[in-house]
């Protein structure tokens, strides 16, 4: 295909200006562990609340070098553990309060965007889901009777013409709508987070790597850092940190050149709207700034003992059938479209229950976004600045603090796991297809998910 195996993101950036790396022993007021989103949210968040708050972000790679800088550029409330998981573990009015946070976060970081001048192609112009099968319809109009049932209207439904209005992909029989949900460059907003944390006063170091974490200490290969607060924000590496706390599964992307006024005209996404469809196994879409299409999707395998790898970045396999998927929704695109494919590690916990929180030992963590991190991580940003600056804030009392996913299995059983829900869902939307029923193996899936 000719196509680069750098992400699209980072060529529009330019290359990566490292900060210096540690220096030898430091003693700080808080150490965080991760210049991911996580991480630099934390800190923002830190040195707004109390500016002279020594913090010291820790980082093996460069500022963004993880999922942060390499997602699919959504901005959205979703939240890995749905309303009803949410409302079984926590009651109705906690899994409402999560739902109204999320939701409230994305217009959170859009004036955070507005606020410290941070260029990254920020438009909220919501999320549609496209959809292209009887079965998927019926699941949509499911999903709406239940949002209704909970009292929230952030879900509509669009009927064949309003959806292909919006979205002028190929076999559509109508889509859901949701406005809680921005398209971004993810990159620049991490540099523009990081420079905002460095202009208030913060600092982060690159290119060394924390080996231990403990209450009050973090060993690192350049020096010993001791903080009254150690905060754990590494997402997928936490499986590396903290052993079997999430897994790593990767998701790959690919992108077009940008493409021509012509296939906008049919291809629509006129508003900055972000779409995927109503498939089992996930993908998502963008339109970016520079009119190019932008298409991501799971389905790479997870490796043996959490393994985490460069390597595992590229699977020749996954990104031919991306290219397939978005050829299928948009039939104009033809293979030398395709510019960039590139990919990456997310976390998923056992229970796909995001959580964070702060134990009496002054240890902090947050993670375990299942690829929905981009406005989660703000979320948790904002609730780990207070209770670490011991304040009275609602955020502090939403159902994800404190919460403790249990662990994965051991080995193999772990390996035999992840991968078979990730064939199980490739078989989902085979026996939709060819049944045109609802797939009865992904309702057992999502029972064993507690779904």
């Amino acid at each position: 295909m000719g196509a680069t195996l750098r992400s699209l993101w980072a060529d529009q950036v330019g290359p990566v200006e490292r900060r210096p790396a540690l220096d030898g022993p430091t003693d700080v007021d808080v150490c965080i562990v991760g210049a991911g989103f996580t991480g630099l949210w934390t800190a923002y968040e830190l040195l707004r609340g109390a500016p002279d708050l020594r913090v010291l972000i820790v980082e093996g790679e460069h500022a963004g070098f993880g999922a942060s800088g390499r997602n699919g550029g959504w901005c959205s409330a979703l939240f890995p553990a749905g309303t009803a998981a949410l409302a079984r573990r926590h009651g109705r009015a906690s899994a409402l309060a999560m739902r109204a946070a999320m939701r409230a976060t994305v217009d959170e970081v859009g004036k955070v965007v507005a606020a410290e001048g941070i260029a990254c192609d920020w438009v909220k112009g919501g999320t549609v889901s496209l959809l292209r099968s009887r079965p998927q319809l019926e699941r949509a109009r499911a999903e709406v009777a239940e949002e209704a049932g909970w009292g929230v209207d952030a879900v509509e439904l669009l009927g064949a013409t309003e959806a292909s209005a919006l979205v002028g992909a190929s076999g559509v029989v109508g889509a859901t709508f949701t406005p809680d949900c921005a398209r971004v460059q993810p990159l620049r907003l991490v540099r523009g987070v990081a420079a905002a944390v460095e202009r208030r006063g913060g600092r982060i170091v690159e290119g060394t790597r924390a080996r231990t974490l403990r209450p009050r200490e973090v060993v690192t290969d350049r020096g010993t850092v001791t903080a009254a607060t150690v905060v754990r924000a590494t997402e997928a590496w936490s499986a590396q940190l903290a052993p079997r706390s999430v897994v790593p599964v990767y998701s790959l992307i690919v992108a077009t050149r940008p493409l021509p006024a012509d296939f906008w005209a049919t291809a629509g996404l006129a508003g900055g709207q972000t779409f995927n469809d109503h498939r089992h196994l996930i993908v998502y879409g963008q339109r970016t700034a520079d009119d190019r299409l932008v298409f991501g999707g799971r389905g790479a395998p997870y490796h043996w003992r959490s393994r985490i790898d460069p390597g595992f970045d590229r699977d020749e396999q996954v990104f031919a059938g991306l290219r397939d998927a978005a050829t299928d929704l948009f039939p104009a695109l033809r293979s030398a479209d395709f510019t960039h494919s590139w990919g990456g590690p997310l976390g998923i916990p056992r229970d796909w229950h995001a959580s964070v929180g702060l134990g009496p030992d002054g240890m902090g963590w947050a993670g375990g976004y299942v690829g929905d991190g981009v406005a989660t991580t703000n979320l948790a940003g904002r609730t780990l600045a207070a209770l670490i600056l011991g304040r009275d804030d609602p955020l502090t009392a939403l159902p994800w603090v404190g919460h403790r996913s249990r662990r994965w299995e051991p080995e193999p059983l772990r390996w035999l796991l992840v991968n078979a829900g990730l064939r199980l869902m490739t078989a989902a939307d085979t026996e939709e297809r060819l049944t045109s029923r609802p797939s009865r193996i992904a309702a057992s899936l999502a029972r064993a998910l507690g779904g």
